[in-house]
């Protein structure tokens, strides 16, 4: 027989190992980036460990390291980028991005608090059964089942005064005692508390049963009525935390948004400024060609020394603004760079961004049907969601506020039995056991019998009522809600009309920004014609060196212009994107790479192959 249980033991034992183990390799195991597409909201499964609820839980490693496509573009000292590849780089490095991916984990951990259903009732709860006194049983617990036990040891020892009633001058006493209770909250704000406990007692005293096993259970429902009846007031914060959690990919969403818009803005910057360099270069060519004519002509007499001197300032300008062009454009890369970067390494830093992609010449299927427009906003700006959820939750805390102007009632029930059983001592005068039953030796199990046969039972009922006098506090929580609510819609009728106005400007500058780019081109093409026409009156004789430089100036301002009109007219396809909430979809980035911070397909920005370029 010992031989059979200890093998039963050790089964037991590896059983509990085995599923031990499981959980904790599990436990110690480093989660990829994959992590943050993982549901926190649920918790971790108790089957096939059950220890697993009680162990750290794994969250997503920390990554500051660049990601390898960075190293893979640079070639010969140069970084070779497309808007694609400057997308791609922002999803996989961007802190602003790398930060926000945790508000959605975040919002998980808030959801899962508020599926346990912690702090929804006082935890008092229980009734232990009056036998004839009065009887209470509160509200107890919480969404996720909770069992207590408890266990003790006690030997107590006492002189005692008198040695007729005990016939022993010390009494000594031992008990050990055992009790486990379970209790759990259901929706309906029904909560329920099962208790079994028993004491074994011994002493050198004269008692009926030495020594003793008393046993009991108590068995309480508790039901809110009024205020507290319902769904409403216990499933409020689960309501609210769902709520948040889509709230917290509004938020990423948005983040994620901002920064591609920031990139490509950025990118076009850097276009548009490299550009102007061409500009300030090709300037600079034209000023010393016409200094080098006029050295030329100075010497064999035909011009005077101070057309000279002319032609050097301008050369001299020229370089100044060059000059400032280059300084203007490696401020633009280290811009860049540091959006798309975790960490600027050495490489990178002396790196030349060199950018594929052209600035896109205006179309005309660039310009989208106002209402068109309008509708895509109302249905896909995040900002616009976030307010829309938020009063959502308004409306759960209103009604919540309206029910807690009833009073607090509740009806409860109990069923409580005891039971008692031990080796019968005392006799009579005849010498005859005084036992109950003529049990002479009895113990755990009998008592237990005596328990839950309901030998000796205990029945109760009842109810509770508190009314708060006046009630102030709940009416000032309710118009408090209900003025919030209100000044919440408010709000997001102003956040409506505000993405309808971005939308309108957006478009307004589109078209604006369409009718500049045409008009700075024929500028241009005017200017170069016009300096073409004097270069050649001054090889004619029948112009000056000066009249030269002027019209030099005014094809470089030309020039300058229209980089700057495109540049404008990229961003304002950038800002209408943006207006309408569509900058992922029409880039081709899925929010679940840029949540994981991996790319499943390189992003597809929408804009035109043939852009501008002042060599064209």
């Amino acid at each position: 027989m010992k031989a059979l249980i200890g093998r039963g033991a050790g089964w037991i034992l590896f059983c509990l190992v085995a599923l031990a183990v499981p959980a904790r390799l599990a436990a110690q195991t480093p989660q990829s980036s994959q992590g943050f597409l993982r549901d926190l909201s649920k918790g971790p499964n108790w089957f096939p460990s059950l220890f697993q609820p009680y162990r750290e839980q794994p969250v997503p490693v920390l990554a500051l390291e660049n990601s390898p496509r960075i190293k893979d573009l640079i070639r010969d000292g140069k970084l070779e980028l497309s808007l694609s590849d400057a997308l791609a780089l922002a999803i996989e490095n961007n802190l602003d991005i790398a930060v926000q991916r945790y508000v959605k984990p975040l919002a998980d951990t808030d959801l899962l608090k508020a599926r346990a259903g912690q702090g929804l009732t006082s935890g008092a709860g229980g009734g232990g059964g009056g036998f004839g006194g009065g009887v209470s049983v509160g509200q107890s617990g919480s969404f996720d089942p909770s069992v207590s036990t408890s266990f003790s040891w006690d030997r107590v020892s006492a002189p005692l005064n008198n040695i007729v009633v005990e016939g022993t001058p010390t009494s000594i006493s031992y008990a050990t005692a055992f009790s486990t209770t379970y209790n759990q909250l259901f929706p309906t704000g029904t909560s329920y508390n099962f208790t079994v406990g028993g004491t074994r007692s011994s002493s050198n005293n004269n008692s009926l049963f030495n020594p003793s096993v008393s046993t009991n259970f108590n068995l309480g429902v508790n039901q809110p009525l009024l205020n507290g009846f319902g769904r409403l007031p216990y499933m409020r914060n689960l309501m609210i935390a769902q709520n948040n959690q889509r709230v917290s990919e509004e938020t990423f969403r948005l983040q994620v948004v901002n920064t591609v818009v920031a990139v490509e803005n950025s990118y076009w910057d850097l276009a548009a400024q490299g550009e102007s360099v061409k500009v300030a270069e090709q300037s600079l060519a034209v000023s010393q060609k016409l200094l080098n004519d006029n050295k030329k002509q100075a010497e064999i007499g035909t011009l005077a020394p101070l057309d000279v001197v002319v032609a050097e300032a301008e050369v001299a300008g020229r370089q100044r603004d060059l000059i400032i062009a280059q300084t203007t454009l490696q401020l633009q890369e280290t811009k860049l760079k540091n959006m798309l970067a975790k960490r600027v390494d050495p490489d990178l830093d002396a790196a030349r961004i060199v950018v594929t992609d052209r600035l896109p010449e205006p179309r005309d299927p660039d310009i989208p049907d106002v209402q068109d427009a309008l509708a895509n906003a109302m249905r896909n700006r995040p900002d616009l969601r976030q307010s829309e959820t938020s009063l959502q939750n308004q409306g759960i805390s209103l009604q919540y506020t309206d029910r807690s102007l009833l009073p607090t009632g509740s009806v409860f029930g109990l069923l409580a039995a005891r039971g008692l059983q031990g080796n019968c001592t005392s006799v009579s005068s005849s010498g005859v056991p005084n036992c109950p039953g003529g049990v002479l030796t009895g113990g755990a199990a009998g008592s237990l019998n005596q328990t839950f046969g309901l030998d000796f039972p205990e029945y109760a009922g009842g109810f509770s009522l508190t009314v708060p006098v006046r009630n102030r506090s709940a009416q000032a929580d309710n118009l408090r809600a209900q003025m919030v609510d209100n000044q919440m819609q408010i709000s997001l009728k102003r956040t409506q009309n505000q993405v309808a106005l971005e939308v309108r400007q957006a478009l307004i500058g589109l078209v604006q920004g369409k009718a500049q780019v045409q008009a700075a081109h024929e500028a241009t093409r005017l200017a170069q014609q016009t300096l073409d026409a004097e270069q050649k009156k001054l090889a004619a004789g029948v112009s000056t060196p000066y009249q030269l430089i002027l019209r030099e100036r005014d094809l470089v301002g030309a020039q300058q212009s229209e980089v700057a009109t495109v540049a404008s007219y990229s961003k304002a396809l950038v800002e209408m994107d943006r207006s309408m909430g569509t900058t992922l979809d029409r880039n081709g980035i899925l929010v679940p790479d840029a949540l994981t911070g991996t790319l499943s397909k390189m992003p597809t920005p929408p804009f035109s192959v043939r852009g501008f370029s002042t060599q064209q």
